[in-house]
């Protein structure tokens, strides 16, 4: 598995991963920000963005795509950051290979599993008529028929593009609908003992009290940050609180 990324910046590296349906540029703005002082490494995950489709998809597979990455890229130890499926993703890899993470930083995911809530995302993609839609207008006029919000329809649509005059998608919605019982899995038990700092938007329901113990099963020098006023994208709706409190956990 080749993973596209994007790297930018200079000093100690940090690999940033970002959630389901995304690419590495929907955190875009805070790539922008560290690679200020960091070696910023944000790479597309397998069946997302420019990186290579695949029939499988699942955490163990996705942690070892990001240990070959390194591995390509000569890094032996990072710190990583991940929103979401990518919070996942990272605290995967950081229990798979403890001595390759200095630092994690999990965005509003917690290590458990979630209840399927993303049915009606998926069918809103199948009912789209890739084949006759004339403009990105025309998928969002048939993708508010099953998902109401018009900004996770933005979302979900900048996986859209043209290819030789025709619509394509850039996320394997295919695989990632059949595997959607491994997204929504917990990741490996095992133990990372490294500083870790989970960071909640407070109207998110995604990271809440009941998942304490799994957290402490897994991870001992443990921060959490609650960001106010924001929801399960903190980095986008509260950006300069977000960073700062990544800089001083990363700084510290």
């Amino acid at each position: 598995m080749q993973l596209h990324y994007h790297r930018s910046g200079q000093g100690r590296p940090l690999v940033i991963l970002h959630g389901l349906f995304g690419t590495w540029e929907n955190l875009g703005a805070s790539v922008k920000a560290l690679a200020e002082d960091w070696d910023v490494i944000a790479p597309d995950l397998r069946n997302h963005g420019r990186s290579e489709h695949s029939d499988e998809h699942s955490y163990p597979l996705m942690a070892a795509d990001l240990a070959e990455l390194l591995d390509d890229l000569e890094l032996e130890t990072v710190s990583i950051l991940g929103h979401s499926m990518g919070g996942k993703v990272a605290m995967e890899f950081a229990l798979t290979y403890p001595a390759r993470v200095e630092k994690l930083i999990v965005v509003d995911i917690a290590p458990v599993q979630y209840p399927a809530h993303h049915t009606e995302v998926f069918a809103g993609i199948s009912a789209i008529d890739l084949k006759n839609i004339k403009s990105r207008s025309d998928a969002d006029r048939q993708l508010s028929e099953r998902v109401e919000s018009p900004g996770v329809r933005a979302f979900l649509l900048k996986n859209l593009y043209r290819d030789e005059g025709s619509f394509r998608w850039r996320a394997n919605f295919t695989t990632l609908e059949r595997k959607y019982a491994q997204i929504a899995a917990a990741p490996v038990t095992g133990h990372f003992p490294g500083p870790t700092l989970f960071i909640k938007g407070a109207n998110s329901n995604y990271l809440l009290n009941e998942y304490q113990q799994a957290v402490a099963e897994r991870f001992s020098k443990v921060q959490l940050k609650i960001i106010n006023d924001a929801g399960h994208w903190p980095h986008a709706e509260k950006p300069e609180t977000f960073l700062r409190l990544v800089t001083r956990f990363l700084e510290s």
